[in-house]
């Protein structure tokens, strides 16, 4: 009988296809990539999870991967507080739980631990499901908390445990979808140990691309290229309304589906396999930035425990930065900076003013991202108050051009840069590089600023990391030039 643990349930809520398919056939399962962020995040969760155990001093570190039996002796121990106890109910299904409180009545305190700023009422089922395995198990869960970290928080030297995190009671919400819960760990308990199911679809062919599990090409390989998934932010209930009708790629969608004018005109490049461009919006838009143009693009380094003081959790250090600027001769210059350790980059904003001045139009791809960034500086480092202030007050998002005015169907429904650069400037490619995008190079520099076990030659990865940030503005220059042209 296949076991059922809680990240078992969080998929088979997501895929009950998919879960299938891993437990049933794993050699025809196709796991999507461990992720360099997912990795972080999960290193993250242990960093959070040990500050939430100095809230119970007394707490009991329970072995890594003991067994249900070893916890069910340990809680008639004179311990009160366990970490990690682990259960397993007579049906096969496996919890481990974060903190676990025997009261003083011989019922329990349960605690989920949380990685995130905040936790939203309608999804608990991970917590729930904890709880309903506890039960299962002969043990009373009177109460059931989330312990999560202080969006407010801001660090003031030594991390102040008991301000850094925050327990919101979850009881009655856990009260309140017990028995949905319950059924849903039931169907997926005798879901997954079905000897067959229909391969021919899944859950997923009726949510958005960002949605899709991991296995969906498997069981969908009658979906087309181009097809409608791929659509600029496309709802699910028109996902939905589309299947249901059986028409599955972008060429089927009947002229009268209701869409919005951004996604008609995606449909129609599609549909005339034709790049659709907008010349005379281009170039009123492009007519109204004032040279210099400075091409900027920032690294950022998020952490859910700060590291530097009046930073909060899963604030982003800038830790990086390029910029390209253009006369408008055409003459082109180049400046980047790549900080040595954690620290907040005054050299960086200094060496960057001097560079840019308080001159001209700054260009980035999808600007809110480097706005913010700004702001935050802004606090950080307020001593260039007037420079951050200039910067956002003259900033430009080259993205916005590639939603309604320069639709390519090569895209495929996206505006990435990455997805943009090869088809306009075939030249340029990002395969070629050591460092791959964004989160591969925020891994790779908090490694080498930070572990002392780095293994990597810091100057091969110093030069690799600023080839990186480099290409990212160099794109943004090479895509102007393919507009203006």
């Amino acid at each position: 009988m296949n076991q059922v643990t809680k990240t078992d349930f969080i998929h088979f809520i997501n895929c009950p296809e998919s879960l299938w398919l891993q437990k049933n056939k794993p050699n025809a399962y196709t796991k999507g990539p461990f992720s360099l962020f997912l990795e972080k995040l999960i290193k993250e969760g242990y960093e959070v999870e040990d500050y939430a155990k100095l809230l119970f001093p007394d707490g009991l570190n329970l072995p890594e991967n003991s067994t249900p039996t070893y916890t069910n002796q340990q809680l008639n121990s004179n311990h009160t507080v366990f970490f990690q106890p682990s259960f397993l109910t007579p049906k096969g299904v496996f919890a481990r739980v974060d903190i676990l409180e025997k009261l003083p009545d011989n019922t329990y305190h349960l605690y989920e631990i949380k990685s995130a700023t905040s936790v939203k009422k309608g999804k608990l089922e991970d917590a729930c499901f904890q709880k309903y395995v506890l039960q299962e198990c002969g043990y009373t869960v009177a109460k059931v908390s989330i312990i999560h970290l202080n969006k407010d928080y801001r660090k003031q030297g030594v991390i102040q445990t008991k301000e850094l995190l925050t327990i919101i009671d979850i009881t009655e919400n856990t009260n309140d979808i017990y028995s949905a819960v319950a059924n849903k760990i039931n169907a997926a308990t005798s879901y997954i140990n079905r000897n067959a199911i229909n391969e021919n679809k899944c859950s997923c062919r009726y949510k958005t691309r960002t949605n899709h599990c991991d296995s969906f090409s498997y069981f969908n390989s009658d979906i087309p290229d181009y097809s409608i998934y791929e659509i600029a932010r496309i709802s699910a209930k028109k996902i939905q309304q589309l299947v249901a009708q059986q028409y599955l790629g972008i060429l089927d969608i009947p002229l009268n589906f209701k869409l919005s004018t951004m996604q008609q005109v995606q449909v129609e490049s599609v549909r005339k396999e034709k790049v659709l461009i907008n010349k005379s919006s281009i170039k009123s838009t492009l007519n109204k930035l004032q040279y210099p143009l400075h091409f900027i693009d920032y690294e950022t380094f998020p952490a859910a425990i700060p590291k530097l003081d009046h930073m909060g959790p899963h604030q982003h250090l800038v830790f990086q930065v390029s910029v390209h600027t253009m006369q408008k001769d055409g003459d082109l210059t180049h400046f980047e900076w790549l900080g040595t350790k954690i620290e907040q980059p005054e050299d960086m904003l200094k060496q960057m003013q001097n560079f840019t001045g308080l001159t001209g139009t700054f260009i980035s791809w999808n600007a809110p991202f480097e706005m913010s960034r700004n702001k935050d500086l802004l606090e950080w480092v307020p001593k260039f108050k007037i420079y951050l202030n200039y910067m956002n007050a003259h900033m430009f998002d080259l993205m916005t051009i590639f939603k309604t005015d320069y639709v390519d169907f090569r895209f495929h429904g996206s505006t990435s840069i990455k997805k943009v650069l090869p088809v306009l400037c075939p030249q340029f490619s990002y395969s070629d590089l050591e460092v791959q995008d964004g989160t591969m190079a925020l891994d790779i520099w908090g490694r080498m600023v930070s572990d002392p076990d780095f293994g990597g030659d810091r100057d091969t990865t110093r030069k690799n990391l600023l080839a990186y940030c480099k290409l990212d503005s160099l794109a943004m220059v090479e895509i102007y030039r393919v507009l203006i042209k």
